[in-house]
């Protein structure tokens, strides 16, 4: 599909998904308007930093730009900062916006990204109490941390183990409650939380496993306690919410689109509405390398949609499907994942944990599905090429340090 080079677009969302296709758009010869539409107050810039360089006071919202403001402007990009969209009218091709203003628009991309879940219990409105998704976020977070502070961190998944890991590294301590009886447990196997685990705790960070939390309590409006579902009261500083993401894809619901768990999208990244586009965290999109739908939520899924919707616009061929890939940064460890674990009947390591260098590999009828490589950059990019050629892998050499990757992809 492809639209008139004069059509009007509209992107709702200026995060890393909007930006990227915005500035694809122009690179791709679209010569009509382009609105970039977001209710932050800066431009685009990359989100994964902010729960360890930005944390750490190693990065800022310039260094952390996709691009700078300039960059709009010279590309006839229309930015809209604080702007927030309210709703979308399909049939006049339009959308309002909370301080008034109508948007009409040709073609409609929503990237509009999804929200951290909030913990509906009591005290959960104090001051101190956050989550970490945007950069004003990660300000209030950075200015709670420091020496002689105690930090809290409600959920083990990858985002609290990098909360806790830049907590320690500015001096805090820090404790991470998760309900589950190991870290990373709706995410990685057994071998691989207990290496986290362990790594963790060498560096000082303390666990309270197997248990959940009832409530917060304050003093002047902000919090000092959390209250555990075991009776323990811990006291704290802060507290990060960590436990999960939704999509904001309320404005596609109320206007009528197809969504479940995100907004239903395929491989060109159009909606159930010709006009309409969507692409990033907020999408529930096609996985043919696994046969089935999934949301992302990475830095990657929203490049290569951001792609598949600027091609279809222009009529470009549709870009090459690539295998979903993530990273999480802890202290000195440099975890990179490939796949997804999905019908997974054999787990195989490679090297040993004990060395901080060995990688994790999920496999389904002698298939690799997904890879968990920490400091093991090879085997992190041959296992995505054996997720991609969906070949047969031999399992004796995938897992003697000898062979070399290389060889075992071939």
């Amino acid at each position: 599909m492809s639209f008139s080079p004069s059509a009007r677009i509209v992107i709702l969302g200026a995060g890393h998904a909007g930006g990227a296709c915005a500035a694809l758009l122009r690179q791709y010869g679209h010569e009509g308007t382009i609105s970039l539409v977001g209710d932050e107050p800066i431009p685009p810039y990359q989100r994964p930093p902010l729960s360890k360089a930005w944390l750490k006071g190693e990065a800022d919202a310039e260094s952390l730009a996709l691009r700078p403001l300039s960059f709009y402007a010279d590309n006839d990009i229309q930015f809209h900062p604080n702007t927030r969209a309210v709703r979308i009218h399909r049939a006049d091709q339009l959308v309002d916006c909370a301080d008034g203003w109508v948007i009409p628009y040709d073609v409609l991309i929503l990237a509009t990204g999804a929200r951290a879940l909030p913990l509906p219990i009591a005290g959960s409105n104090l001051a101190g109490v956050l989550s970490l998704r945007t950069a004003a976020d990660a300000e209030a977070l950075k200015a709670a941390l420091g020496p002689g502070k105690t930090l809290a961190v409600i959920g083990g998944g990858y985002i609290g183990l990098e909360v806790a890991a830049s907590g320690r590294a500015l001096g805090a301590e820090v404790v991470i409650i998760e309900r589950e009886t190991r870290v990373l447990a709706r995410v990685a196997c057994p071998a691989l939380s207990e290496f986290f685990s362990d790594y963790h705790e060498a560096k000082g960070v303390r666990f309270e496993l197997g248990c959940g939390v009832t409530a917060f309590q304050g003093e002047h409006g902000h919090v000092t306690d959390v209250v555990l579902s075991n009776g323990q009261v811990l006291a704290c500083d802060a507290v990060v919410v960590g436990i999960g993401a939704a999509p904001n894809d309320e404005l596609a619901v109320e206007a009528g689109l197809n969504c479940t768990r995100g907004i239903v999208v395929d491989l060109a990244a159009r909606t159930s509405d010709p006009n309409i586009y969507a692409i990033g965290d907020v999408t529930h999109r096609p996985l043919p390398i696994y046969d089935r739908m999934f949301r992302l939520e990475s830095v990657p899924n929203a490049l290569e949609q951001a792609k598949q919707a600027a091609a279809d616009i222009i009529g470009r061929p549709t870009p090459q499907m690539e295998v979903p890939w993530q990273w999480s940064d802890q202290y000195d460890l440099k975890l990179q994942i490939a796949g997804y674990p999905f019908d997974v009947d054999e787990i195989l390591i490679r090297g040993d944990p004990k060395t901080a260098k060995f990688a994790v590999f999920h496999l389904h009828g002698g298939q690799v599905q997904a890879v968990e490589a920490i400091n093991a950059p090879a085997e992190f990019m041959m296992g995505k090429t054996l997720i991609g050629n969906r070949r047969a892998v031999d399992k004796a050499k995938l897992v003697d340090l000898s062979v070399s990757m290389k060889e075992v992809a071939i």
